[in-house]
């Protein structure tokens, strides 16, 4: 089989605006191109979109997953094939998705466009530098923090407490040794000292804002919203203050715009913002979604990482903010990872071992519990097959699944595209259909916690209910700064926990079925303008570093601009 660049290398794209017009009935005078296959929506004609209540919805599917493991689970590939099959069988479709990250990109992961036969293309563009929306985001984020040393440089009227600036500046590589710098050495021409840091442009509070906002006015309201730091009595600086928030908006404006490009069968695929799911909450924008509900009969798409972390930020946050609510939920799992979970090592989890796989799906219990019991949505598991999966090992995953009421449809849609996701796509429409027959009101997905709640018991409920902790540990500093957040008015925002998504506990070597541990809370960080408060639990850093041996090593391009290694 072709690496997955070369696959996509191979493919005869579609001009995008044939893709628009055909697909989703959208006139070419509506789009932005950049280039022959890729394009942006116009902003007028996604508000237009929005404010026409009598147009048809369609429905959302969520693709959520187990705990991720090194063996691989595949959600943007099933999200893409599931896309794919719907529109096999005749359902007009669409997938949303968010933009890769160059972090992982150059690090572990390497491409995250989908995989063998179901990718979304043009496949080095969008996982490299797209229509530069990553750019604008570490660009505004950057003003602001310029604007804030610029402040106090030229004397600080505002008061800002040097020693509580809050802002750090992003850029979008793995860095550790960008983790904690200090700024303004130098001599007094160039700033004040102090300590500052990096994080990666995915884990912006501008990026969560750009995917929350839902016009052009919001998403300036938000960024005058961003608290930066505090005054010397304690009071909130907001970016407003700094009277930057305009030009903020101004170097948003065309990324605010959802991206359209197409699967390699030509299913429109908007790919839009990139917040991580472990240290932000993971969703592509709301722009994107609701266009696509707005154009599509069925729209695909995925939230970051296990329905432990993912899809409840998914469901918390963004469904919360926007209103909308998933139809289905497909929770995607492999052999592998299930076997993985057990302890079986990666040189072994290709082997028959259905005892290993037994005690493994442990891990895929709990996380359809999350999706049926504590997120109320209808749910079947798809099982993303490789080659070397045992059909005794799928025979047992299936009568499993029966034996809970869900089913478990083997899924082959990274090596045959949509014919091989035709049975999930079938199951799909049949509980999606199921549901909005039923009594209740599709989509009704239900909420973890109240946003009434204290800010710690929001945290704890998360913690008891989702990922089966005994309670949280709170240090004195982060309880302090809970009840100050509390005193200025933040209460009632969610909570986005930022830790590992590899455990359901902190700690990242704890794997299958963690219960009866405490979340460890390290620090809290508020996100105004985005809308919530980010609890940063355990060891999770907000500026990844490279591995030892990092993707970078393996991309290349030849003498033809031809790029290779980008799988």
């Amino acid at each position: 089989m072709p690496s997955d660049i070369e696959i996509a290398q191979s493919a005869r794209l579609q001009p995008i605006a044939d893709v628009a017009r055909q697909r989703l009935g959208i006139a070419e005078e509506h789009l932005v191109a950049y280039g022959r296959h890729k394009a942006k929506l116009a902003l007028p004609f996604v508000q237009a979109l929005h404010a026409d209540t009598a147009r048809p919805r369609g429905r959302l599917v969520l693709v959520t997953a187990i705990s991720p493991t090194p063996a691989g689970e595949g959600k943007t590939t099933t999200t893409v094939g599931l896309g794919d099959a719907l529109a096999r069988l005749g359902h007009r479709s669409a997938i949303a998705l968010r933009e890769p990250s160059l972090g992982p990109v150059f690090g572990v992961k390497g491409g995250a466009a989908g995989g063998g036969w179901a990718q979304v293309v043009p496949m080095e563009d969008i996982n490299l530098h797209f229509t530069g929306d990553f750019a604008a985001v570490a660009l505004a984020h950057n003003l602001l923090a310029a604007a804030i040393d610029n402040h106090v440089h030229h004397g600080n009227a505002l008061r800002i407490d040097v020693r509580r600036v809050g802002w750090r500046r992003v850029l979008d590589l793995n860095d550790r040794a960008l983790r904690h710098v200090t700024v303004g050495l130098g001599g007094a021409a160039n700033g004040y000292p102090r300590e500052d840091g990096f994080d990666i442009i995915a884990a912006s509070e501008v990026m969560a804002i750009l995917c929350l906002a839902t016009s052009l006015a919001d998403l300036k309201r938000r960024l005058g919203d961003i608290v930066v730091g505090q005054t010397l009595d304690r009071q909130p600086v907001r970016a407003r203050d700094l009277k930057v928030a305009g030009a903020m908006a101004v170097l948003l404006k065309d990324a605010l715009a959802p991206n359209l490009v197409q699967t390699l069968e030509g299913t429109p695929a908007f790919v839009h913002g990139g917040p991580f799911g472990n240290i932000a909450h993971g969703c592509n924008s709301v722009l994107a979604t609701r266009s696509a509900l707005a154009l599509a009969a069925w729209v695909v798409t995925e939230a970051g990482f296990g329905a432990d972390l993912g899809a409840e930020k998914f469901i918390d946050i963004k469904c919360r903010a926007s209103g909308l609510a998933p139809d289905v939920a497909v929770l995607v799992a492999t052999l592998r990872a299930l076997k993985y979970h057990d302890g079986v090592a990666l040189p072994d989890i290709t082997r028959e071992d259905v005892t290993a796989l037994e005690r493994g799906t442990a891990n895929l219990e709990r996380h359809l519990h999350l999706v049926r019991e504590v997120y109320g949505l209808p749910c079947v598991v798809a099982l993303n097959h490789f080659a070397s999966d045992a059909p005794a090992e799928v025979e047992w995953l299936q009568r499993w699944g029966a034996a809970r009421g869900v089913t478990v449809v083997v899924a082959r849609h990274w090596a045959e595209g949509a014919r091989g996701a035709e049975a999930l796509a079938r199951e799909v429409l049949r509980l999606g259909t199921e549901a909005s027959s039923a009594t209740a009101a599709p989509g009704a997905a239900r909420f973890v916690y109240g946003l009434d709640a204290p800010l710690a018991d929001k945290l704890r409920t998360i913690a008891t209910r989702v990922y089966g902790a005994a309670d949280i540990a709170l240090p004195d500093d982060v309880r302090r700064r809970l009840e100050e957040l509390e005193r200025q008015g933040y209460g009632g925002l969610p909570v986005c926990v930022a830790k590992t998504p590899y455990s359901f506990s902190a700690d990242a070597s704890r794997r299958s079925s963690v219960a009866g541990h405490l979340l460890p809370v390290r620090e809290v960080r508020l996100a105004a303008g985005a809308g919530f408060v980010v609890m940063v639990c355990g060891d999770v850093m907000t500026m990844p570093g490279l591995p030892k041996a990092s993707a970078a090593e393996r991309i290349d391009i030849d003498d033809d601009g031809r790029i290779v290694g980008l799988d």
